[in-house]
């Protein structure tokens, strides 16, 4: 028996697409037997209404123990993306025991209060999260986590199927809410591995940061941070250089312990701005004196360059890792088609896909991705952050 199987319909009608994808399943687990531990269920805005009924559907054939889900802008399904059109994508599988959650936050006069939230099991190797973009405080949630349960990865994304509060809808069991997050705690008989692809590029040599204010660079080795930017653009071959112009990030170390820094050891981040005067960048994030800091680029080119090397990792015969079984991907709406085009259509499905050798890959697009960099979980923007399964050794 399959472990893991996935599908994707793209049929127009709800109820076709959610038969489709159901008897594939069915077909890819061959599950006569036991039903599925877990479940994942994305729809397209087209379909957002009716998530439930997809949802009763999917339940009823598949009697899976925990069933998660949302709406999202668009989705992925084996190794195809679907991007605003209608789209309904499955992926179940047996990976042990799971706890489903909804967790709310709630104001109090102590702070925010997060009701709902589980508790993490002895020997956990992972949470999936998705979460509503307007009424959860996911960096809240991260924090607390890091605090509680330092080094379980976090993965997940941003549910954004709407422009407003309460338009938008996150499916846990049988029940479809429109705020807070849902998600599953995996059990200890599944192993889990993360990949984070941020896109970008390393340009220029690493400075430290040498003064600084909240998210404000003042210098980088002693030097005003706009002149360091200066110098590096100077340096670079003219497409480089406007390509740095263009959307010039800044990445901040995330092990200083570390000798040597690659891909993988930076947390990005976009630079704001910047002046003239002062000589001053602004950064997305808050930086302090003594972080260890190298300027990016980001484009299609380096974005897929990164994906695929880090990919390609995962299959070194040297890792001593069982080869993932399946995958869910969330990948952020500024990709697809928007980061690299018409000619290159289903990107970061594909790559994965092939990655893995065909395995079972779900998922989709967000409005920030969470994913662990340097054994941290932070919410990203323009990554993709991938969870990979295989059965705990």
């Amino acid at each position: 028996m399959a472990a893991y199987a996935a599908a994707l319909s793209e049929h127009p009608d709800l109820a076709e697409a959610t038969g489709e994808v159901v008897g594939r399943v069915l077909e890819g687990l061959d599950a006569a037997g036991a039903p599925p531990d877990l479940a994942f269920l994305f729809v397209t805005p087209p379909h957002r209404e009716g998530l439930a009924l997809a949802a009763r559907t999917v339940q009823a054939a598949l009697h899976p123990h925990a069933l998660v889900g949302c709406a999202a802008e668009s989705i992925v399904g084996g190794a195809r993306e679907v991007e605003q059109t209608p789209g309904v994508s499955l992926w179940a599988g047996y990976s042990g025991p799971v706890t489903p959650f909804h967790v709310t936050a709630t104001p109090t006069p102590d702070g925010v209060t997060l009701r709902g939230w589980p508790e993490i099991p002895p020997g956990c190797p992972g949470v999936v999260v998705l979460a509503d973009p307007f009424t959860f405080p996911t960096e809240l949630l991260l924090g607390r986590m890091a605090d509680d349960h330092p080094g379980l990865p976090l993965i997940g994304g941003m549910a954004m199927a709407a422009a407003a509060a309460g338009q938008n809808r996150l499916l846990v069991g049988g029940e479809v809410v429109s705020a807070g997050a849902v998600g599953a705690v995996l059990g200890p008989t599944v192993a889990v591995r993360t990949v984070v692809s941020q896109g970008c590029r390393p340009v220029g040599n690493p400075f430290v940061v040498t003064r600084a204010e909240g998210d404000v660079v003042f210098e980088l080795a002693g030097r005003p941070a706009l002149e360091r930017l200066g110098d590096i653009a100077s340096a670079l071959p003219e497409d480089e250089r406007m390509m740095l112009y263009r959307g010039v990030h800044l990445g901040r170390v995330i092990d200083e312990h570390k000798a040597d820094f690659g891909r993988g050891d930076f947390l990005i981040r976009a630079v704001m701005g910047g002046d003239q005067e002062s000589g001053a960048i602004q950064v997305g994030d808050r930086l302090e004196v003594g972080a260890t800091t190298q300027f990016q680029v980001r484009d299609a080119d380096a974005a897929d360059e990164d994906l695929r090397q880090l990919i390609a990792g995962l299959r070194d015969p040297d890792a001593g890792a069982e080869e993932a079984q399946a995958a869910l991907l969330f990948t952020c709406n500024g990709r697809g088609s928007r980061l690299f085009g018409p000619d290159r259509p289903d990107h970061d499905a594909t790559v994965i896909t092939d990655g893995l050798g065909g395995a079972p890959v779900a998922g989709m697009f967000c409005a920030g991705e969470i994913g662990p960099v340097g054994g941290r979980n932070f919410l990203h923007g323009f990554t993709a952050s991938v969870l990979l399964l295989s059965p705990a050794s």
